[in-house]
């Protein structure tokens, strides 16, 4: 028995009850033979050179352990070699470097190249965004600006009630509002907007801290929450096991519409079978037109409309929070995200 049939068969039995296995891997049409990976590359960035579905390159190294045994362990300088199996199936391998160098050391110096563009989502790590119904009265909240000032930038102080931690590092948010279901109605949790961070100058009732940064407007009112440590998180991306379905709530920055490496709140989250890594696709609902015949009207939905690809990257119970990925038209409110 062949590598790729054992391989097929062990993923085949790894499959949940009912769920049938997904379609083969296709190749872009102009996949190259070979990339040299380099500083500011991503696995998503690699896969999409030689797949048309970036999202599922898992399957294709999965199926070759011995030649690339963690995806996440990739680095500028390696070689990624398109392949071919005995039955003509598609996988990567990792070549030589095209320049050889002295090795002195066991791990390589570059740091791995990651599944995603770290950079757009880092800052969405270490924020809650969506907090519990509690929030605005039990968070520490800003009483006083220095010299009564309506608004505050980086290097102001801010006087705050209610800091019973001795943390030096602080974030600062709105208070929070409901987070509503567009379709049933229903309250999803409570989002609080980051403004900025502060640094704990002295405690006390009141305290007194120093903004930072500041990304908007830090006033009277707004609420503190202590500084999360930023981790690094490696993302596999796979598309969910059953079928979802969900639209777009929010766009971050406060913006109208949304594009590539843009983040977006969706209406499903734990609750509703989402993980960090699932992979969901973005479509605009279809119009609705009218005909007319004579005396008669008629009215015609048009289907939907595929336009990009999404990924989840942090889960809360009944939202979740994801990068636009690849967009053909800019994501608006509303539009719907489904299983792809």
């Amino acid at each position: 028995m062949s590598k790729r049939i054992l391989a097929l068969l062990l993923f085949a039995l790894a499959l949940p009850p009912g769920h049938a296995a997904p379609p083969a891997v296709e190749l872009a049409g102009d996949a190259p033979d070979s990339h040299t990976v380099r500083r500011g590359d991503t696995l998503w960035g690699i896969a999409g050179m030689f797949l048309k579905q970036p999202w599922r390159w898992p399957e294709i190294w999965r199926l070759n352990r011995e030649q690339i045994a963690n995806p996440h362990r990739i680095y500028p300088g390696q070689v990624v070699i398109l392949d071919r199996d005995a039955e003509g199936g598609p996988r990567l391998k990792l070549g030589q470097p095209l320049k050889l160098q002295p090795k002195v050391y066991d791990q390589p110096l570059e740091q791995a190249i990651p599944s995603i563009p770290q950079q757009a989502i880092e800052p969405f790590l270490t924020r809650p965004m969506v907090v519990d119904a509690q929030f605005n009265e039990l968070a520490p909240k800003i009483i006083a600006t220095d010299e009564n000032r309506v608004y505050l930038g980086a290097g102001d102080k801010a006087y705050a009630t209610g800091i019973k931690q001795s943390f030096k590092r602080w974030q600062v948010y709105r208070p929070a509002k409901p987070i509503k279901d567009p379709d049933s109605g229903e309250i999803l949790g409570n989002e609080a907007v980051y403004l900025g961070d502060a640094t704990l100058l002295q405690e006390g009732e009141p305290a007194t801290l120093q903004v930072v940064r500041a990304t908007m407007e830090i006033g009277k009112g707004d609420r503190l929450l202590p500084a999360e440590v930023p981790t690094v998180i490696s993302y596999i991306p796979h598309a969910p096991e059953q079928p979802i379905q969900g639209r777009v709530i929010g766009i971050q920055s406060g913006v109208a519409m949304a594009g590539r490496h843009s983040v977006v709140m969706l209406n499903r989250g734990k609750k509703d079978g989402l993980e960090p890594g699932h992979v969901l696709a973005l479509y605009r609902s279809g119009p609705a037109v009218n005909l007319r015949e004579g005396q008669v009207v008629s009215t015609y939905n048009l289907p939907d409309e595929r336009y990009g690809l999404t990924f989840v990257f942090r889960v809360f119970e009944r939202v979740a929070y994801a990068l636009v990925m690849n967009s053909e038209r800019p994501v608006v409110m509303l539009d719907r995200v489904r299983t792809p």
